[in-house]
């Protein structure tokens, strides 16, 4: 795809006559086309900030990676591009929505047949965890991320969640819970983290224990054992892949961390970033326009911990438990037609 087809349609200033105006539209239609033809190639869903890295390559400068979000979205509001290319936060979803059935009793009753059938690859009495010296969960900075590690994730059974949502009384409780009772069990608990690189970013792994120690009362368990593996983004990985710099250390207050009259500017953590990489950032969400090195740095992390194999070894012990569920399963079944036979007569 050429890098024109992907350019971003340059707004019209002042009055604008019809055919300014039509040519104008014919562009923005042009460019969705485009976005839709990329987005068929992704195997792995972005935010609308994601979007302006998978276009930087095509020519979207720094600077007008705001611009491109406010098309996209008006783009999506106007119905040229689809409401889901862009992933959201599913904390936002509802729930207790009605699910209706639309198939006539006899394909309805084939679907729940086959559905028995198949019932016992559902069956899961046994962890994935039981046998593994660690116990990791993985924090990520942006929804991007948690898309992009998706595939990793569930292939180690590694339960994963936007750190916007750190917030949450409710799940970093959760969360905890689950470290407990790891440990326990005689695990080793670690939680992973990839996010931004920026001042916060990089302090994250002692905000992270001290937010887990605000609960630690409460929840009865106390982060000291915690591993807490910040694997990106770092500056040598940045460096190597050439990921993307954003000027400013504008925080999600719309402040910036760079400027003398913030009232965190001359914190030590601050003065030091600033030192050493000056006033600028790299957001997660680059991570998006280098997807294999994303997934190969995520897995490097995750076997540091368990084996290249467990997911391997895992899905051989289930099997041989669904496998005796599935003849228990007929067995039962069987025995249940034979009596309603017999009823019948």
């Amino acid at each position: 795809m050429s890098a024109s087809m992907l350019s971003l349609p340059t707004p019209i200033i002042g009055r604008r006559s019809a055919a300014t105006q039509a040519g104008y539209e014919a562009e923005v239609l042009a460019w969705c086309e485009a976005i839709k033809e990329l987005q068929s190639r992704l195997d792995f869903a972005v935010s609308t900030r994601g979007w302006c890295y998978l276009l930087e390559p095509y020519g979207l400068a720094k600077g007008d990676f705001d611009k491109a979000e406010s098309l996209i979205t008006s783009c999506r509001k106007r119905g040229l591009l689809p409401l889901d290319i862009c992933a959201e936060d599913g904390s936002r979803d509802f729930d207790g929505l009605e699910k209706l059935d639309e198939d006539d009793p006899a394909d309805e009753a084939r679907l729940w047949i086959a559905t028995i059938r198949d019932c016992h690859l559902a069956y899961t009495p046994v962890s994935f965890w039981d046998e593994q010296p660690y116990y990791l969960q993985l924090l990520v900075e942006k929804v991007d991320l948690k898309s992009l590690f998706a595939d990793i994730c569930e292939l180690f059974h590694i339960p994963r969640a936007n750190a916007k949502g750190w917030s949450d009384l409710n799940s970093r409780a959760a969360m905890m819970r689950r470290f407990r009772d790891a440990e326990e069990r005689g695990q080793i608990p670690a939680l992973l983290y990839c996010g931004d690189h920026d001042p916060a970013g990089l302090l994250i792994s002692d905000t992270l224990r001290s937010n887990l120690e605000d609960l630690a009362d409460v929840v009865g368990w106390h982060p000291e054992n915690l591993i807490i593996d910040r694997f990106g983004l770092n500056r040598d990985f940045i460096d190597h892949h050439g990921l993307t710099w954003i000027d400013g250390l504008k925080t999600g207050s719309g402040n910036d961390l760079a400027d003398p009259d913030h009232k965190d500017h001359w914190k030590p953590y601050v003065q030091t970033y600033l030192a050493q990489h000056g006033a600028r950032k790299v957001e997660a969400n680059a991570l998006v326009a280098n997807p294999d090195a994303g997934r190969a740095l995520m897995a490097e992390t995750v076997l540091k911990y368990l084996p290249e194999d467990a997911p391997q070894v895992y899905e051989r012990g289930l099997a041989e438990a669904r496998e005796a569920f599935r003849v228990e399963l007929l067995r039962q079944v069987r025995q249940m037609v034979r009596g309603s036979a017999r009823r019948t007569r």
